[in-house]
């Protein structure tokens, strides 16, 4: 029943733009969206955002056993419905796998994707989907066991490679092999969950994805010792939220919500001093808080909008820390997801 509601909202759409007329966005039940609106209404008359998760990533996104969501991308869920809706806590999640999460959101059952899901051309345009600004660099890595003698791609000649389908990794190492004259065999799964399981049972040498995928699932195996990641990065893999196609409000929405974390940390502003803030002198720093301006009110948002992000969610550099970084199991170094003052790629464009 659950795809055939996809379909079915997937085709009212379609019908919809081949009218010619307006086209008519629907919300997760299939509902037609209040007269003249879009995604933004939906949310707010709803009371909730839907947001379609993995669920089974440590410190991206992960549901524990008493169901509650924890992560990178959750993190970006909450952002937005705190925008949004003032309480990062309104939100639905709904765990997708990778082949069926882009029907899931052109179909209207989400309303927006946080799933590590890689920003590429064919998605921007072919498929309908509009990526919002990337929340973490990344590369497609290898893990293998410790004691199987394998150091390169080369060694893979004539071994297997669990990978998921549906994926830029399934692609990318595809092309990676062909270009280096190795014979490998892939082990397809259609289920992250799956080709761990795979690959921890010894169906196959290797299992490949992005390497933060990877440093985080390999804490879920039985012995995360015995399991080491290659030096190799086979692709660019940046990731970050998704929307669809022609509903521009929305898309506004996610997107500067995104670009507000990280400018928030450039602006020094956490969940610990905004209260510092509020008689603050600096005219950019007014605007950025609702206390002079409109810019929240002219995207249809509370002109106080990042204050409620920043004071419920933290910023940026506080996400990463939490479930990835300095105060998180894994660690991880901030590289590339630093700020483009300290030498990384976070970058936002000015609220003016």
């Amino acid at each position: 029943m659950r795809k055939w509601g996809f379909l079915a909202a997937a085709l009212g759409l379609t019908l919809a733009a081949c009218g010619g007329g307006t086209t008519t966005t629907t919300n997760a039940d299939g509902e037609a969206a209040p007269a003249g609106g879009g995604r933004l209404d939906v949310v707010k008359g709803r009371g909730q955002l839907i947001c379609g998760v993995d669920g089974g990533i440590p410190g991206f996104s992960f549901v524990d056993e008493s169901g509650t969501y924890t992560g990178l991308d959750v993190d970006i869920c909450k952002a937005v419905a705190a925008a949004v809706l003032g309480d990062a806590e309104a939100v639905e999640y709904r765990r997708l796998d990778s082949t069926e999460r882009f029907t899931a959101l052109s179909g209207g059952e989400v309303d927006m994707l946080s799933r590590n899901t890689t920003w590429t051309i064919s998605r921007d345009t072919s498929v309908g989907l509009e990526f919002a600004p990337t929340t973490f660099f990344d590369g497609q890595g290898m893990l293998v066991r410790t004691d199987s003698g394998i150091a390169d791609l080369e060694d893979f000649a004539g071994k297997a490679i669990c990978v998921e389908t549906g994926t830029t990794t399934e692609l990318n190492l595809t092309d990676q092999m062909r270009q280096l004259g190795v014979d490998f065999e892939p082990v397809v799964f259609q289920d992250a969950d799956a080709a761990y399981a795979a690959y921890d049972e010894g169906r196959c040498e290797g299992m490949t994805s992005d390497k933060s995928q990877l440093v985080a699932r390999r804490s879920t195996l039985p012995n995360p010792d015995e399991h080491t990641l290659l030096e190799v990065t086979m692709s660019k893999e940046p990731l970050g939220p998704v929307t669809t196609n022609n509903d521009s409000s929305w898309y506004d929405v996610v997107k500067w919500v995104t670009y507000g974390l990280i400018q928030a940390e450039e602006f020094g502003i956490t969940s610990e001093n905004i209260g510092t803030f509020e008689a603050t002198e600096n005219p950019d720093i007014a605007r950025f808080l609702g206390q002079e301006g409109t810019l929240g009110t002219d995207m249809g948002l509370p002109n106080d909008f990042m204050v409620q992000v920043i004071t419920q969610v933290g910023n940026y550099g506080e996400v990463y820390d939490r479930n990835v970084g300095a105060d998180s199991e894994f660690a991880l170094e901030r590289g590339q997801n630093a700020l483009w003052s300290e030498g990384g790629l976070m970058y936002s464009p000015p609220f003016r």
